[in-house]
């Protein structure tokens, strides 16, 4: 007969389990950025030559999207953080929904595709559960550009009309500043006939580093980083060799891990500009952050409440909500925080209460009163940033505490425990 303890440990759930109140130091290394990776696997399609994606970080959704291009004919071969990609005999623009639906940057192929081949046919993108991220702002820039497109039962069916199945420039103005359509549009448009631009475009740096990387590749386009990008079509796209951005979400956490251990550690590499409202944050509740040649420096002093409200860059960014909230929670004093940019991204509050948080829910307004210890208790993530705000709150409780939902961590951290742990921290997988 298996005794309980056997029992349990078959019906638990891959978790870590983290032993609190140890202090950091040393460095904490960034990864090359997720978001902005993905994307620039999606461009590869854009030319038959090869491309070389270096500071690839090592994840389940590079995984996902590594699996995708192959599945369209891309020759593709990863080396730790090195990617080399080549899709010469693209044969496949229908890609299949069990791929598509559990990685939301796979909607991202539809802009290359229809650039350069014409057609594409992909299933609506599912993969988050942080609230609706609706596509109405990609296809309303494809239709804008030339596109035919049929949505229906789930899918997305893409053409391009005439002999030559060439998009034509044009102007788009987007209603929203959404990362994904002004991704998916600068995509489209590179190789569309004549001159196109796009207003009220997103600013946040994975858009300056798509466009680098398709500038890389031969395209022209200018005022990436800024709110209207003008884009000057061209016939067709080389390969070139290009260093994905260090992880500025990342980062971001690394910075909350010490000022929530009360820990002096250093993170690189960074781009402070990218962390502007993050590191005013940080100062503002306490902490001292000195900006070396590739990275910061960071040393907490008594942590007290500040209020945030997430917006799109170079704004509080809605990714980091979750981890400073489990911070706001050890800190003196009361803070507001309020997530403005998704309306299901506050599952994380019940979890932090289970730790001995004291927060209030209003909506999507949360109240913290912070307090002296949080204290061990087991808990579950229901998205990538939540799971890592319990990783978070662990570090920083008395006891040990079983974190669940390594499913969505391993979607957007490479090697977190390992990383926390060369730094100081016990952190157990199992």
């Amino acid at each position: 007969m298996p005794n309980a303890a056997t029992i349990s440990k078959r019906i638990s759930k891959p978790h870590l389990e983290v032993q609190g109140n140890y202090a950091l130091s040393g460095e904490l290394k960034v990864s090359g950025a997720k978001n902005s990776a993905l994307v620039l696997m999606a461009a590869s399609l854009l030319t038959e030559e090869k491309l070389l994606l270096e500071n690839v970080p090592q994840l389940t959704d590079i995984e996902g999207m590594s699996e995708i291009l192959l599945t369209m004919g891309v020759n593709l071969r990863q080396e730790k953080d090195e990617l080399h990609i080549q899709a010469a005999d693209l044969h496949h623009v229908e890609l299949p929904y069990e791929l598509v639906h559990g990685l939301r940057a796979s909607f991202f192929c539809i802009g290359p595709l229809l650039a350069r081949l014409g057609r594409a046919k992909i299933p609506l993108p599912g993969g988050c559960e942080i609230g609706a991220r609706p596509v109405l702002e990609h296809i309303k820039g494809l239709k804008a550009l030339g596109a035919y497109i049929n949505v229906e039962h789930g899918v997305v069916t893409a053409s391009v009309p005439g002999t030559q199945k060439r998009l034509k420039g044009t102007d788009v103005v987007l209603d929203c500043p959404s990362v994904g359509a002004t991704e998916t549009i600068l995509m489209a448009a590179v190789l569309a006939e004549g001159q196109s631009s796009i207003e009220n475009a997103a600013q946040e740096p994975e858009i300056q580093d798509l466009a680098k990387l398709l500038n890389c590749m031969g395209a022209n386009i200018s005022g990436a980083g800024g709110p209207k990008i003008t884009i000057k079509g061209v016939k067709q796209l080389h390969g070139c060799n290009y260093t994905v951005m260090p992880d500025r979400i990342e980062a971001g956490t690394f910075l909350i891990a010490a000022a929530i251990t009360r820990s002096k550690l250093n993170v690189a590499p960074v781009i402070p500009e990218h962390l502007n409202a993050v590191l005013q944050k940080l100062r503002d509740c306490g902490c001292d952050l000195q900006i070396n040649e590739d990275g910061i420096e960071i040393t907490p002093g008594e942590i007290e409440g500040v209020d945030i409200t997430t917006q799109p860059f170079p704004g509080f960014p809605t990714d980091l909500q979750a981890p400073f909230m489990a911070l706001m929670a050890t800190a003196k004093g009361t803070s507001v925080i309020t997530e403005k940019i998704y309306e299901n991204r506050m599952k994380h509050v019940p979890e932090l209460q289970r730790m001995g948080a004291s927060i209030r829910l209003q909506g999507n307004t949360a109240v913290i009163e912070g307090v002296p210890q949080l204290s061990a208790a087991p808990v579950s993530g229901g998205d990538l940033r939540s799971t890592a705000a319990m990783v978070l709150a662990s570090l920083s409780a008395q006891g040990v505490s079983k974190v669940e939902g390594l499913t969505h961590l391993d979607r957007g951290y490479a090697a977190l425990e390992e990383k926390l742990n060369q730094a100081g921290a016990r952190i157990l997988r199992y």
